[in-house]
């Protein structure tokens, strides 16, 4: 099942889609269950409410201007170094231990937003990735009971100012500047992809041109993994999002370098799970 978060004139709605279409409630309608980060938040049953929800009047999406799944979380943590080609085209070893970062819900941006290359660099550069979102908290989350703790999956696109990134060895200025990190369009709940959103096609594509390729079974350290290496330090919470790491082929490793520019269209696809796409502009 999919379900959205949205917004229309200011008012917060909620659509679910099980392949019958978009049905769903805004919240001055009666029967508004909440919204999607609110229904994380309390741990609801999202599947129980979707199917609900698929009694409600259609939704045009179109119409509508759509949120990410969770606009404040949290927590964010992103994932370098995940995939062995990325590894390859950075000239780096293998981790043994996951490369943990942080991003910021101020940098965040939903499906059709713009993101904006600031005035201070040119080397906007694009990630594809999976995103996880947290549905119920634990520490030292055992691995084998980690995918209990998933609410569902979406798509992010991790865009990095790269000369930012690379000025020092922590990365969070590189990793956060405002408009940079796409998260959408929807969440996908867990029964409608394989366990842990194993062996799906993730790809990066630049203006209709292929520039990322892979698949998610192709991750040195897989979501159970990470779900279990992270929560040994710190409380997973409600609606924490975790960003599992990007394949080979991001604008850096290209000779030359190709970064996003203004004018530029981004999309980031994930079998089972959706297209993201971003405009570029400058900001």
């Amino acid at each position: 099942m999919r379900i959205v978060n949205f917004e229309t004139r200011g008012v917060p709605g909620i659509a679910a889609d099980e392949g019958s279409g978009w049905h769903g409630l805004s919240q001055s309608d009666s029967g508004f269950p909440g919204t999607l980060p609110e229904l994380i938040a309390q741990g609801s049953d999202l599947l129980c409410i979707g199917r609900t929800l698929g009694q409600s009047a259609g939704i045009d999406l179109k119409a509508v201007r759509l949120l990410p799944p969770v606009p404040a979380p949290p927590k964010i943590l992103c994932v370098g170094l995940n995939y062995e080609d990325h590894l390859e085209e950075s000239g780096l070893k293998k981790p043994e231990y996951p490369e943990i970062f942080a991003r910021f819900a101020s940098s965040l941006i939903a499906h059709q937003d713009p993101i904006r290359r600031p005035r201070e660099s040119t080397a906007l550069d694009y990630e594809a990735e999976l995103a996880v979102v947290i549905g119920k908290p634990g520490r030292r989350i055992p691995q084998e009971q980690a995918l209990d703790h998933v609410a569902g999956y979406s798509v992010f696109n991790d865009a990095t100012v790269r000369d930012f990134q690379l000025r020092t060895p922590q990365w969070t200025m590189g990793k956060n500047f405002d408009g940079t990190g796409s998260f959408g369009p929807w969440l996908v709940t867990p029964d409608a992809v394989p366990p842990g959103a194993r062996g799906l096609r993730i790809q990066g594509r630049l203006n209709g041109r292929v520039v990322q390729d892979s698949r998610t079974d192709l991750l040195i350290f897989s979501v159970p993994v990470l779900i279990a290496t992270v929560s040994v330090a710190m409380s997973l919470e409600k609606g924490d999002v975790i960003i599992t790491g990007t394949p080979g082929g991001v604008g850096a490793a290209h000779k030359p370098p190709v970064f996003m520019k203004a004018g530029d269209i981004f999309e980031v696809e994930i079998e089972k799970v959706g297209v993201l796409t971003n405009p570029v502009q400058n900001g």
